[in-house]
C-alpha cells in the first residue's frame, strides 16, 4: 500500500443513542496533499464497512483530516487507462460508496474541508451533510476533465437538489473555469443539512447525528421535484452547444444521465455512469486533461527557471495608471498581500474614482460574505493615490499599468526611478512591448521585470514573468515570490514581442482578420475558432480586449515578423468604430478556415520554441490554459496538434521533439 495513500480510520464514539462509528479519512500529508481515492484507499473504505456492518452501531459519521475532506478520484491512476479499467473503477466506487448508502443506520458526512468530485459523492450517499462554514472548495469538477462525476453524482445531485442547480453544479459551473461553491453557497443550494462554525464542528456535528437519531430521524431518500426535468436539460444543452460547439463530449454525456434521474432507479443509473466512464475515461478529451493537470497542479508550481534566491520583501506596492487594469491590480494587491497599495494617475479624478472602485469591489465581497466586513475596511484603508510621483517613496514594488506604448511606459519609468530606493523592484505589465527596450533608460536596468497578468485579473490565474537579459536574481525571484502570494501562476519567459499568449492569439488573429480581408463573416470565423473548444470567440475577444489595442499589438508583432502577422485593413477599420473591408472577395470554407487557424498555431508553437521564448511545449500549453482559457480536456494545445498530425504537416515533426516536452 503506498505510503500517501488515503485510508479509512475507525473509531467507536460512545454516546447517549450508542455507539458512533467514527470514520476519517487521512493520508497522513498535511492540508496541502488533499485525501483522494485511489485503489489503496478504497480497499481501505472496504475494510471498515466490512467492521462497520459486523458491528452493533446506532450511527455512522464520516469525515476528513483536518481542513480537507476529500478531493475525489487519484488522477494519477487515470494515465493511458482502458475501458475495462475504467468501468472496473465506476463499479468498485458504486458498491462501495452503495455499502455507505444501504447501512441499516442513520449516517452523517461532516464535510470540514475541500469535497470535489468524489469527495461530494461519497458525501451524497450519507443521509445528512453537515459543512463547516470555512470550506472554499465544494464541486464536482469532473466535465471540466472531459469526464462525468462517475460515483452516482449524476444521479444523486439531482435527486438532492433539483434539476437547475444539479445542471449548474456538475456542467456549468466546471466550465465556467471551474466555478466552485463556498459553504454558504452549498448550504443555500440545499447540499448540506446544517452550516455550523468551525470550531467544534466534528463535536457539533456529532451532536447533529445524535439528535437526529435520538428525535426518530432514520434512513431517507432524497426526492427532490423534478417535474421540470427534461426543460432544464433542454435548455442547457442548448447553452452547452454555445458554449462547446460539440468539441467535448462529457458535457453532454452529464446532461444524458442527469436526465436520466428523473426516471432511472439508482442501480440503473449507476450503470449508465459506468457506461459513461468507460467510454471517456480512455478518450482523448480525458487523457488530454491529465496532462492538463499535471501542468498546472505540478510543474507549473515548481517555478522552472526562477532562481533558487531569496525574494526582498514587499511592504508597499504602487500602481502606475487608474485604468480598469491598474485598479485591478490594487485590488489584487491589497486582498492578497494585505499590504499598503498606492495609484497614481495624471488627474486627482481619475485617481479617486480607481480608489472608490477598489472600495466598492470590497464591499461587493462583503455583501457576499467572501470577506469579513471589519476585514475589507481595513483593506480599504490601505489604498490611497495621489497626481504626485513621490506617492512611490518607500515602495519596494512598482507595477505600471499604462496604454501599450514604449515611450510613455520608458517615461514612467524614468519618472518613478527618481523616487524609489535602489533595491526597488519594477515590474511593467506590457502584454506586447520589448521588456529589454523598456528598461534601455533605466539606471538601473536590472531591477525590471515584466508581470504580464491578464483580463480579468480575479479569474486568469496566469503571471508571464518576463527575464530580459538583465534581470538580477532577486529581482525575478521577488516577482515569482509576489505572485505566489497572489495565489497565481507564473511562467518563466523570455523577453519577445508578445510573449507566448498573446503571440498564439495574435497569430490566430492574423487568420481571422485575413478571412474577414478577403470576404469571410464574422459568423464564419468565429466558428472556425470556436470548433477549438475554447471559450471565447474571436470577435468577442477582439471587443473584450479593445479593438484600438488588438491593432495596437497587431503593428507590434508585424514590426517582429511582418510574413506571419500581416496587418489588416479590416482591423485597422474596426479599431477606428468600422466595418470589415473586403480587398478581395475569395471567401474560404469554415473548415478551410479552422485548419488554417490550427496550422498557424502549430507554426507560431515552433518559433516559440526554436527561439527559446520558453524551453518546453508543456510551457506552450500550461500559458493557454491559465491565461487564455483553454478548457482542460483540449490539453493547451500542442498536445492535440501532436495527436492530430498538424504539428508534423507543418513543421515535420511533433511539437514535443522541440524542447524538452515533460510527460506524465
Amino acid at each position: 500500500m503506498a505510503s500517501n495513500a488515503t485510508l479509512f480510520k475507525l473509531q467507536a464514539v460512545s454516546t447517549k443513542v450508542g455507539r458512533i462509528a467514527l470514520a476519517t479519512m487521512d493520508n497522513g500529508e498535511d492540508w496541502q496533499k488533499p485525501n483522494t481515492f485511489g485503489e489503496a484507499a478504497l480497499r481501505s473504505l472496504e475494510a471498515l464497512l466490512d467492521r462497520v456492518e459486523a458491528d452493533d452501531c446506532a450511527g455512522l459519521l464520516l469525515t476528513g483530516k483536518p481542513f480537507v475532506f476529500a478531493v475525489g478520484a487519484d488522477i494519477d491512476e487515470f494515465g493511458e487507462i482502458t475501458p475495462e479499467r475504467a468501468r472496473e473503477g465506476g463499479q468498485a466506487g458504486h458498491a462501495l460508496f452503495g455499502r455507505i448508502r444501504a447501512l441499516p443506520f442513520p449516517t452523517l458526512a461532516a464535510i470540514n474541508g475541500a469535497a470535489l468530485g468524489g469527495g461530494v459523492e461519497i458525501a451524497l450517499h450519507c443521509d445528512y451533510r453537515t459543512i463547516s462554514a470555512d470550506v472554499r472548495h465544494f464541486a464536482c469538477p469532473e466535465v471540466l476533465l472531459g469526464l462525468i462525476p462517475g460515483w452516482g453524482g449524476t444521479q444523486l445531485i439531482p435527486r438532492l437538489v433539483g434539476a437547475e442547480q444539479a445542471v449548474r453544479f456538475v456542467v456549468e459551473n466546471p466550465l465556467r473555469q471551474n466555478r466552485m461553491l463556498n459553504a454558504p453557497q452549498a448550504f443555500a443550494a440545499g447540499f448540506a443539512d446544517a452550516l455550523l462554525e468551525p470550531v467544534e464542528f466534528l463535536d457539533e456535528s456529532l451532536a447533529v447525528l445524535v439528535r437526529t437519531i435520538e428525535e426518530g430521524g432514520g434512513k431517507r431518500e432524497p426526492a427532490a421535484d423534478l417535474s421540470d426535468l427534461e426543460e432544464v436539460v433542454r435548455k442547457a444543452r442548448s447553452r452547452i452547444d454555445d458554449q462547446v460547439h460539440g468539441a467535448a463530449p462529457a458535457p453532454y454525456r452529464a446532461l444524458d444521465l442527469i436526465a436520466g434521474a428523473g426516471s432511472w432507479t439508482i442501480e440503473e443509473g449507476y450503470k449508465a455512469e459506468e457506461n459513461a466512464l468507460a467510454e471517456l475515461l480512455p478518450g482523448p478529451q480525458a487523457q488530454a486533461s491529465v496532462y492538463s493537470f499535471y501542468l498546472v497542479e505540478r510543474r507549473a508550481k515548481r517555478g522552472i527557471g526562477v532562481p533558487d534566491t531569496a525574494p526582498r520583501r514587499v511592504s508597499k506596492v504602487g500602481v502606475v495608471g487608474a485604468g480598469l487594469m491598474a485598479r485591478q491590480l490594487a485590488l489584487l494587491f491589497l486582498r492578497r498581500l494585505e499590504v499598503p497599495v498606492v495609484l497614481r494617475d495624471i488627474s486627482q479624478e481619475q485617481v479617486d474614482d480607481a480608489i472608490a472602485w477598489v472600495r466598492s469591489e470590497l464591499e461587493e465581497l462583503v455583501a457576499k460574505s467572501r470577506l469579513a466586513e471589519a476585514k475589507a475596511r481595513f483593506l480599504g484603508s490601505l489604498v490611497s493615490g495621489s497626481t504626485d510621483w513621490q506617492v512611490f517613496s518607500g515602495c519596494d514594488l512598482v507595477l505600471e499599468a499604462v496604454f501599450e506604448e514604449l515611450e510613455l511606459k520608458k517615461a514612467v519609468f524614468a519618472e518613478v526611478e527618481q523616487v524609489v530606493g535602489p533595491e526597488t523592484v519594477l515590474a511593467t505589465n506590457t502584454s506586447s512591448l520589448s521588456v529589454t527596450a523598456l528598461g534601455s533608460g533605466l539606471e538601473h536596468p536590472e531591477r525590471l521585470v515584466g508581470m504580464h497578468f491578464f483580463n480579468p485579473v480575479a479569474v486568469l490565474p496566469l503571471v508571464e514573468l518576463v527575464r530580459t537579459p538583465e534581470t538580477d536574481d532577486e529581482s525575478l525571484a521577488t516577482a515569482w515570490a509576489v505572485t505566489r502570494k497572489l495565489r497565481k501562476t507564473g511562467v518563466l519567459v523570455r523577453d519577445a514581442p508578445g510573449f507566448v499568449v498573446n503571440r498564439l492569439l495574435g497569430r490566430q488573429g492574423s487568420v481571422v482578420t485575413t478571412a474577414l480581408d478577403h470576404g469571410n463573416t464574422v459568423e464564419e470565423t468565429d466558428e472556425a475558432v470556436l470548433r477549438l473548444g475554447v471559450p471565447m470567440a474571436p470577435s468577442f475577444l477582439l471587443q473584450f480586449v479593445g479593438p484600438k489595442v488588438a491593432n495596437h499589438v497587431r503593428h507590434t508583432l508585424h514590426d517582429a515578423w511582418p510574413d506571419r502577422f500581416p496587418l489588416s485593413p479590416s482591423l485597422e477599420s474596426i479599431a477606428e468604430g468600422g466595418d470589415p473591408v473586403i480587398v478581395e472577395h475569395a471567401p474560404r470554407s469554415v473548415e478551410e478556415l479552422h485548419e488554417a487557424v490550427l496550422e498557424a498555431l502549430a507554426d507560431e508553437v515552433r518559433h516559440i520554441l526554436e527561439e527559446g521564448v520558453v524551453d518546453d511545449a508543456a510551457d506552450v500549453d500550461t500559458c493557454l490554459i491559465l491565461g487564455a482559457g483553454y478548457p482542460f480536456w483540449l490539453g493547451g494545445i500542442t498536445k492535440r496538434l501532436d495527436q492530430t498530425g498538424v504539428s508534423e504537416r507543418v513543421t515535420g515533426r511533433l511539437l514535443s521533439q522541440i524542447g524538452a516536452r515533460v510527460t506524465t
